[in-house]
């Protein structure tokens, strides 16, 4: 996430939209202890700083969960190079992005990246922070004079930030390909102009990457419009109105006792705050305002609960459980003095929906500026967005569909450890469909799964995550992953408002009408076949090879995926074309999709300038580019260039 751009965060820092979400009505929340559970029932309070007890308390009565969660990706999700393995191969080799140079090294234990660039001059890092760990490995890193382990930080950054402080670095190390990448084309993020350091590390994405106290992310929704931005903020605004929840202040006085308390820790003496002062409407919000904006500039590793994902981050403040065992955890935050409110007519709300609006809190962001979503929608609709087409987007997706009140993040994936790759497959395969059929028995008999699917239900088509959970999402690893807002193929907002139409990710060779006629004749619907006619140009086009040639960049990136693994050879110009997409991100998908065509690498340095992709492309697929070189394209401005990665 990207520092010193408050206009930003209210969208892109919407990593913790949905955590007021894991409540039930203003009667407040109606839990029920575990099998066993003996004692006082939940904790009373959860969200704020001594609240927590850190995730080292936890292990004397959890040591299997603890040891597997000390591994796994999520916990360590921030962690100091110095304590720690580091995948990424810092042994002298040299990252060139454009005309510009970033020589990774490291010298008695320290890691350093040097950054060479022709138009930001030189600028030597040491890493102080390794972030991720699951797809690829970013880094953060001060300024330093000399390449030495002990060498102080320097007094002076280009980006403007404070002394000493730790900028996100401008190299991602990414395990599939075992190679350097520019950070930020993880995302739908237009061209950049060299390498350069970005936003300071603890203002822009350490709310999810680390343990904090959840209060701190309530302080946006709670003051309203007008708030200061910043990350790690609670933004329900961004959901369907139906689903949004907000909080309600049930003890005045001792909110702003908290509200006082939680920034002059934060602040460190720097602001003076008058807790008693914060009781009405307006000496509130100037409270909150206030608040905030210590957060944004103050608030540090210091103010951690603990460096990466610990347990509370999803189990809530549990010292007093830690404390005494009887009194249990809970997902859904509780507090003396604030209550969160669910719609009125929300009724009780699960287990499931407290767990998934718990993974929601992080799992959610609609990235950085790119504006379209899937349903057709656009990102500004606000309250009418459609989901998101790429990785990190999967909690508030799942919230969107029509299972998240029965079934859970954790039904599919192991919340402490890290997913075995052949049990996510098998979830997608016929083997897999008791997921569903818990709920959905009337379609567990094959003949009934027939019926309802017309497939096969005993070949791929009758698997229900193919069609209801279909893979046209961008993953971090460059291939597809699927779409985790659950719902139908044939329901009219996909089929008139995106490309390609689901159906065509599987049928690769059916054209837009034949498919259409299917699904209409099937499930007994009607489409408008005007709007199809204006997304694909003809009927009689085939979905895929119309979206590369007309869709918007996620379209594009699914259908370079499908047409890629398919090998279809009447997509390999296209697709050739596609390696100077305007999002890089793109590129990548459609250089996979040409070597996968041809069956041969495809020699394109996606690093370098557009023209000199071109020029590489013209070689690989001569008859992808009938006409001459394109002019070169003026380079993107330097203050673009850093986004939400």
């Amino acid at each position: 996430m990207r520092a010193g751009a408050p206009r930003l965060v209210a969208v892109a820092f919407v990593t913790q939209v949905l955590a007021a979400c894991v409540a039930t009505r203003s009667s407040g929340p109606r839990e029920t202890p575990g099998p066993g559970a003996r004692g006082p029932g939940h904790v009373a309070s959860n969200i704020v700083r001594d609240d927590y007890a850190g995730s080292a308390r936890c292990e004397p009565c959890h040591r299997e969960i603890h040891a597997a969660w000390e591994h796994s990706p999520m916990h360590r999700m921030t962690r100091v190079p110095e304590q720690t393995d580091v995948r990424a191969p810092f042994d002298g080799r040299a990252f060139r992005f454009k005309d510009d140079t970033a020589r990774v090294s490291e010298t008695d234990g320290a890691r350093f990246v040097h950054l060479s660039s022709a138009a930001y001059g030189d600028h030597l890092y040491r890493v102080t922070r390794v972030i991720g760990g699951h797809y690829r490995e970013d880094f953060a890193g001060v300024e330093v004079a000399r390449q030495t382990r002990d060498a102080p930080a320097i007094e002076r950054h280009m980006s403007g930030a404070a002394d000493g402080a730790e900028l996100l670095l401008p190299l991602s190390y990414v395990f599939e390909t075992s190679s350097f990448r520019l950070k930020g084309y993880s995302v739908m993020v237009g061209e950049r102009p060299g390498l350069r350091a970005g936003g300071v590390w603890n203002q822009t994405c350490v709310f999810c990457h680390n343990t904090t106290p959840y209060f701190d992310s309530t302080w946006g929704a709670l003051h309203g419009p007008g708030a200061p931005a910043y990350q790690g903020e609670v933004v329900d605004r961004l959901l369907p109105p139906s689903r949004r929840w907000t909080f309600e202040i049930t003890d005045a006085p001792a909110f702003a006792r908290a509200l006082a308390d939680e920034t002059r820790f934060v602040a460190r003496g720097d602001v003076s705050v008058d807790g008693a002062a914060a009781t009405s409407e307006p000496a509130r919000r100037a409270a909150l305002s206030q608040g905030v904006r210590a957060l944004r500039t103050h608030f540090g590793p210091a103010d951690f609960v603990e460096l990466g994902v610990g347990c509370e981050s999803c189990h809530g403040g549990s010292r007093a459980h830690v404390d005494d065992p009887r009194v249990l955890p809970t997902f859904a935050p509780k507090s003396a003095f604030l209550r969160p409110q669910p719609p009125a007519a929300w009724g009780e709300v699960t287990r499931a929906e407290w767990i998934n609006r718990t993974c929601a809190r992080c799992h959610q962001v609609l990235f950085s500026r790119y504006p379209f979503t899937w349903e057709g929608g656009e990102r500004r609709d606000v309250g009418d967005a459609g989901g998101s087409s790429i990785t990190s987007g999967e909690a508030r997706d799942l919230l969107l569909g029509g299972c998240a009140r029965q079934m859970s993040c954790v039904t599919c994936h192991d919340p402490h450890g890290e997913d075995r790759k052949d049990a996510l497959a098998r979830l997608a395969t016929v083997a897999g469909n008791g997921t569903c059929t818990r709920c959905h028995e009337q379609y567990a008999a094959p003949e009934a799964l027939r019926a309802h699917a017309h497939h096969d239900p005993a070949g791929a088509g009758g698997s229900c995550v193919a069609c209801h959970m279909p893979r046209k999402n961008m993953g971090l690893g460059y291939a597809l992953t699927r779409y985790h807002r659950i719902g139908a193929p044939d329901a009219p907002a996909r089929v008139e408002g995106d490309r390609p139409l689901e159906c065509a990710l599987c049928h690769v060779d059916k054209s837009v009408g034949t498919l259409v006629d299917d699904m209409e004749r099937w499930w007994g619907k009607r489409y408008d076949r005007a709007r199809l006619g204006a997304l694909y140009g003809d009927l009689d086009a085939l979905p895929l090879l119309a979206t590369l040639a007309r869709g918007k960049p996620h379209e594009q990136a699914a259908a370079l995926g499908v047409l890629g693994e398919a090998r279809v050879q009447a997509a390999l110009p296209a697709a050739a074309r596609a390696l100077t997409n305007p999002i890089p991100l793109v590129r990548y998908y459609a250089r996979r999709a040409v070597e996968q065509i041809r069956g041969a690498p495809c020699d394109v340095d996606l690093d370098r300038t557009t023209p000199e992709i071109e020029a590489a492309a013209r070689r690989c697929v001569p008859a992808a580019f009938p006409g001459p070189v394109a002019p070169a394209q003026p380079r993107a401005r330097a203050a673009d260039s850093f986004d939400e990665d």
